[in-house]
């Protein structure tokens, strides 16, 4: 599936994640044949992750730093006054609310109101009297503010990833109000001051504010396609996400599409006639993911290359696969099999012999491959006795969902042609109650054993990503003729955002 769904780190990084700008990317007259991951977000998910933006927006003030304001001005009578405004910081920061809306082809806009700030430092001034009388203070000021944040985020592509540029940000004062020490000072020499640096204070706080929320947006972009990457590698294994095509910005959806190609060493597969259309996909769920065939069969013709597609089987595992039925004709077989050995004197191995190959249906996703299935008697301070050795060509079809946090893979139709057979219970391989039973144990116990293997490996895997820390809500997975649509509304777990807000900044 597209792994991108695990990068969900507020609207600054799903937005920007997910969207790639093609301004310096060529990808030809007819990108979408190199397709093998689309994600696509809805408005609903945006409006959600927006909830978000009051974080990334405190830790953009937050984090700015704000230079030494200076100035002066010659004043009748008073001379020369000059002003220097230091160590300005801010503090009390609130946002009110925050809107976002998806700009047909163009940008996300975002727009932050009422966004209260106390900016505290020290106010150093003096002046030259026309009489040379000269007076130097230094006080505290606070400055009380109210503004509204605007911000258009373009977004460009270099070297096939996203490079967001929010330099489109504007700021609307609505309240800039100096406080001197205690109030103390005479009104005249606080309007003198509040004239003076109003306008100069404006621009600053524009600037650096502005450029900080570019800087936080460039940071959780980069940490986003980061995270991405490795949400889709394993040791030798990985995807390329980089993009195949011009993203797609509508009123109701943001879209990108990603090569998909599977990275395996030194080689790579390639993509050429994928089948995605943007009519595929719906706008009534938050989150949609688009897989294309070639992609799922390269990762597991990958894992196969690895030597990960091997299950060994002892003990209480071995034991519910030869005693799916408890029946007289059953005991005797596995008896003779095992020769009176304990399960935990036993070991089954699994493995597949060929790449498996995989094509979605609408019943599910077809698995062809031929397998081997070898039970070892375990003898103390001797070789391993092969009491069983099978080879066989099974197709299954499998019916993928996700709940509780766990990816379950249940095969609804299987078939199995056994091509080599060797057992020391049944030399000659014509014993009718022994290959009953071992045909029925692989259809009834064998495929599902190892498609639960297989489904919890992947769970270990994906959690091990942390994937398991977002609230995934009634997902489906849906398989078509060449492709299978992941489906989803989330959750939010607010403390990622912190807690790598807190660590990078």
């Amino acid at each position: 599936m597209c792994w991108a769904g695990r990068m969900m780190l507020g609207t600054f990084s799903i937005l920007l994640g997910l969207v790639h700008a093609a301004a310096v990317c060529e990808f030809g007259p007819f990108p979408y044949r190199g397709t093998g991951i689309v994600c696509r977000m809805t408005k609903p998910a945006a409006l959600l992750l927006n909830r978000e933006t009051a974080q990334v927006i405190q830790a953009a003030f937050r984090n700015a730093k704000f230079p030494n304001i200076t100035g002066e001005r010659s004043m009748r009578l008073l001379g020369r006054v000059a002003y220097g405004l230091s160590d300005i910081q801010v503090n009390d920061l609130s946002i009110e609310r925050s809107e976002v809306e998806l700009k047909e082809d163009s940008a996300i806009h975002i727009s932050i109101r009422n966004v209260t700030a106390l900016f505290r430092g020290t106010l150093t001034y003096g002046y030259a009297g026309a009489w040379f009388l000269q007076l130097f203070h230094s006080v505290d000021f606070e400055i009380e503010s109210s503004i509204d944040l605007q911000l258009n985020i373009n977004l460009m592509c270099q070297k096939d990833q996203v490079a967001p540029d929010a330099s489109d940000c504007y700021l609307t004062f609505h309240k800039l109000t100096l406080h001197l020490q205690g109030d103390k000072q005479p009104g005249w020499l606080k309007q003198l001051f509040t004239d003076f640096i109003s306008f100069t204070l404006k621009l600053v706080l524009k600037r650096e504010v502005c450029k900080e929320i570019n800087t936080v947006a460039q940071t959780l972009t980069n940490f986003i396609i980061d995270l991405a990457a490795d949400f889709v590698r394993d040791k030798d294994i990985a995807v390329d996400i980089s993009l195949a095509s011009d993203p797609v910005i509508k009123a109701t959806y943001i879209e990108s599409h990603h090569r998909g190609v599977v990275l395996y060493k030194n080689n790579s597969s390639t993509l050429s006639d994928s089948v995605f259309s943007p009519s595929l996909l719906t706008e009534s769920r938050m989150l949609y993911f688009w897989l294309s065939e070639h992609s799922l069969s390269s990762l597991a013709a990958a894992a196969f290359l690895d030597g990960q597609l091997v299950l060994n089987l002892r003990g209480e595992k071995l034991q519910e696969l030869f005693e799916m039925e408890d029946t007289e004709v059953q005991r005797k077989v596995v008896q003779r099999i095992f020769q009176g050995t304990p399960y935990n004197d036993s070991v089954a191995k699994v493995w597949s012999l060929t790449q498996p190959q995989i094509s979605f249906q609408p019943e599910g996703t077809v698995v062809r491959s031929s397998v081997a299935v070898e039970v070892s008697i375990l003898l103390a301070g001797e070789e391993p006795l092969v009491a069983l050795y099978m080879e066989k060509e099974i197709t299954a079809t499998i019916q993928a969902t996700y709940a509780e946090k766990k990816l379950i893979l249940q095969p609804v139709d299987s078939s199995v042609v056994i091509k080599v057979f060797k057992c020391t219970a049944d030399p000659s391989g014509e014993d009718p109650s022994i290959q009953s039973f071992l045909q029925n144990m692989i259809l009834v116990a064998g495929i599902p054993e190892v498609t639960s293997s297989i489904g919890s490996a992947l769970t270990s895997l994906m959690n091990s990503k942390r994937l398991d820390l977002f609230d995934i809500i009634n997902p489906e997975i849906i398989t078509r003729k060449g492709y299978v649509i992941v489906q989803l509304d989330f959750g939010f777990p607010s403390h990622l955002l912190l807690n790598f807000l807190e660590k990078s900044l």
